[in-house]
């Protein structure tokens, strides 16, 4: 399923955890749909090119398997962890504060330099 043009639910809900369901209800899968929409202007500003998803919803479950909290955003489908093929963290950072993205309902997590990945958290509305 589709998410958005470039995201699918299956790429926002996979996880090397394969024996939980990590299935998202019908509430999660909406922010899901926000956050593919996100995605895609993330995308956007980083030249148009593939991204990896890495992370986005997991289910209680999954969740306790990789050792966060219950209170993280990606409990309700609404972070996405993912790296860029060719930039660096910290370009990633860089074009994506440059960009036009709306920061009041977003949050970049960049604290894992070590790790080519950033973070979108949507706020609860």
């Amino acid at each position: 399923m589709n998410l958005s043009e470039h995201f699918t639910l299956e790429e926002m809900t996979y996880t090397d955890h394969r024996e939980f369901d990590n299935t998202p209800n019908e509430a999660e899968t909406e922010n899901l749909k926000r956050a593919a929409a996100l995605m895609e202007q993330v995308r956007a500003a980083l030249g148009a090119k593939p991204i990896h998803i890495n992370s986005a919803f997991r289910s209680k479950q999954v969740n306790d398997a990789v050792g966060s909290k219950d209170t993280s955003q990606h409990r309700i489908g609404c972070a996405v962890d993912f790296r860029h093929f060719e930039l660096t963290p910290d370009q990633v950072v860089r074009a994506l504060i440059a960009s036009d993205i709306d920061r009041k309902s977003t949050r970049l997590n960049s604290s894992h330099l070590g790790i080519s990945y950033a973070v979108f958290c949507l706020k609860k509305k």
